[in-house]
């Protein structure tokens, strides 16, 4: 019987043969962190650990807070760079880079068959590159920064294969947020997820992330992409080297298989208070709002961006209006700004915000009041998630986003010129 992705990777990094149902104790290739860094300080300290396993198998940026807001928050900033230079972490991006879901593969670190652990529960997005990646808890990562090793129940594996071409103007967003609808936010409880198929190969590395990263929304322990050429491209133009393809083998066994033909898709809302509460465009049509956000790890890359500048150019957001665009990394910033695509927003009403998270954890930058509603391409719209728990988030794609933003109302972006 042949295996799964999944069971490739654990295979390797357990050095055994791994089979869906098997603990295994695996070594870990890399890990991602950001401001949760001094919680995972903490307990090395409490437990008289010093020094980390390997300094350059840790990655480290800061993006949840950045900039600072306030005194309490500089400070937490200032002691977790003191850590990075105490542990010797030689990846460390600091607050100038860009959300640490994005910047790993910016920075080529990133190689189909990684184990990779993080603290984000987002960093499953670098499954988009077909790596086994998953997020654990501070005191499972601090026993990983000791020891590099980590126990892990090998899980079964769902694919979903693909066919068609996106319609115009639906993103893959829209992808996720069908399977949201069709399946629900507990079908993926400690699964694999496998995207194959002719419809996954023709998406970009973007549109990839855009679609691993909302995977956690639905339970999925992993969600990985197989290695082809997209892969391969985007991580040696980012500097990464000896790329192998990765993919699963033909009698590998599945738990389940999906076939979903994304020609089908329409533009789709998430509307509160679940990921999985999703309709059809049409059917939301209308409904006032208040802040349209474009960003985070979920969808502030620089597809996304080019999308909404389009949809926007030449037309203004009512000034009644918030629309708050933040690039996951300064790179798509830097890249926007030589395509004249920050201009355009700018031009359009929009707010560029700082590289970070922003408004995502409803920390700074966009916060809710009491009763507004938000549109925004982030990956979870629970309660209090941004703000206010009286506040109403509905997530889309951006190009759902951009276009809502222009009319202050949830609209179809196919409408839009």
């Amino acid at each position: 019987m042949g295996k799964t992705i999944t069971e490739k990777i654990l295979s390797r990094s357990s050095r055994r043969d791994a089979r869906k149902g098997d603990v295994v104790i695996s070594d870990i290739d890399l890990v991602i962190t950001h401001d949760g860094l001094d919680s995972v300080y903490n307990i090395l300290k409490t437990e008289g650990i010093s020094s980390v396993w390997d300094n350059t198998k840790i990655v480290s940026s800061l993006d949840h807070n950045t900039p600072p807001y306030n005194e309490r928050v500089a400070a937490r900033l200032l002691h977790m760079r003191d850590i990075v230079k105490e542990l010797g972490i030689t990846h460390y991006y600091g607050e100038n880079t860009g959300i640490a879901n994005q910047i790993a593969a910016e920075k080529g670190l990133i190689k189909p068959g990684m184990l990779i652990a993080g603290i984000d529960s987002h960093v499953i997005t670098y499954g988009a590159f077909c790596a086994a990646s998953t997020s654990f808890g501070f005191t499972e990562i601090a026993y990983i920064f000791a020891n590099g090793k980590i126990w892990l129940k090998v899980p079964p594996s769902i694919k979903f294969e693909l066919s068609g071409n996106l319609s115009r103007r639906v993103m893959s967003k829209d992808i996720l947020l069908e399977i949201a609808k069709t399946y629900g936010m507990n079908f993926g409880n400690y699964k694999a997820f496998e995207f194959s198929g002719k419809g996954a190969g023709q998406l970009t590395m973007d549109s990839r992330m855009a679609v691993t990263n909302m995977c956690i929304e639905l339970g999925a322990k992993f969600a990985l992409f197989e290695a082809d050429d997209v892969t391969t491209d985007f991580l040696l133009k980012h500097g990464g080297e000896d790329i192998q393809p990765l993919w699963s083998d033909p009698d590998a066994e599945y738990e389940n298989s999906f076939l979903l033909d994304i020609s089908e898709i329409e533009p789709l809302v998430a509307l509160p208070h679940s990921v999985d509460n999703v309709r059809p465009v049409t059917s939301c049509l209308d409904i006032t709002i208040d802040q349209a956000f474009i960003g985070t790890c979920s969808n502030g890359r620089l597809e996304d961006l080019r999308v909404a500048a389009e949809i926007v150019k030449g037309k203004q957001v009512p000034p009644f209006m918030r629309f708050l665009v933040i690039p996951a990394s300064w790179e798509i910033y830097l890249e926007a700004l030589r395509e004249g695509i920050i201009e355009t927003l700018i031009q359009s009403g929009a707010i560029i915000g700082s590289v970070g998270c922003g408004p995502c954890m409803g920390l700074h930058m966009g916060i809710l009041a009491k009763g507004e509603k938000c549109i925004s391409t982030s990956n979870r719209n629970f309660r209090g998630r941004m703000g206010s728990y009286d506040a109403e988030i509905y997530l889309a794609s951006p190009a759902t986003v951009a276009a809502s933003a222009l009319r202050g109302k949830i609209t179809d972006p196919r409408e839009m010129p």
